[in-house]
């Protein structure tokens, strides 16, 4: 499987919290089947400021560690930005972190706010779908708006947005009103892919291969190969893995 998200830098986000813990999480994400991983640390501006830090000499330092240490999992550097008014900026300098590419288009990871839909999101992907840009919302599932109401999720389509959902999500880390609107937005066929999202080794690992299953199971094998493996394979065709 290939994991397009992830928190597993260390000291830099809420993620992994030591390169120790880093290496965990890298082996336990070999362990359930993951060969390729996006490392993808938050950029949210005032909490997690990381488009000004060096954040690939931690990469770098992530990736020599697990090569000393023997953990057979290929990594790449993007970020996974909270939505603001500086995309258009960023976007315009051409310095958006990116996932690969979708349908041509250069993507990169969007995260609205958990709590609503953000005024002037429509305007946003207006303008990056006008400029050959693909935003991909993250765990859109776990949107109060959307769980309340997940008929909304058809404004950010229609605007331009493609949609990843989080392993998490379907099986039993978030309350059971995430996993019911996971399931909705899967059977209404709104998710490209589904990544892990993982922070930790407690309560939000890497269940992507629980997930795997469970999309097996309820939906078919060639959905569930779709959605871990074949579609973020062609998303990251022009990637180099490290």
């Amino acid at each position: 499987m290939i994991d397009l998200h992830s928190h597993i830098l260390p000291n830099i986000d809420d993620g992994s919290r030591s390169m120790a813990n880093t290496i965990a999480l890298a082996q336990h994400s070999v362990d359930v089947g993951v060969t390729h991983m996006m490392c993808t640390p938050h950029w949210h501006l005032g909490r997690y400021d990381n488009h000004k830090h060096d954040v690939q000499s931690v990469f770098a330092e992530t990736v020599a560690q697990l090569k000393a240490n023997a953990v057979p999992l290929k990594l790449a550097l993007s970020a996974e930005i909270r939505m603001c008014t500086e995309i258009i900026q960023w976007a315009q300098q051409a310095s958006l972190p990116l996932i690969g590419h979708w349908q041509g288009k250069p993507a990169f990871l969007l995260e609205m706010s958990h709590s609503h839909i953000p005024a002037g999101i429509e305007n946003l992907l207006l303008w990056l779908k006008q400029h050959r840009i693909q935003a991909i919302i993250v765990h859109p599932e776990r949107n109060r708006d959307i769980m309340k109401q997940p008929s909304k999720i058809k404004r950010l389509y229609d605007a331009g947005a493609i949609f990843q959902g989080t392993a998490g999500s379907f099986t039993h880390t978030f309350k059971s009103e995430v996993q019911d609107v996971a399931w909705e937005l899967l059977d209404a066929g709104y998710f490209a892919y589904v990544a892990s999202d993982m922070h930790d080794l407690e309560r939000r690992y890497n269940q992507m291969a629980e997930c795997r299953a469970l999309i097996t199971e309820r939906v078919d094998a060639a959905t569930a190969q779709a959605l871990t493996l074949t579609v973020p394979q062609t998303i990251t065709q022009s990637i180099n893995w490290e």
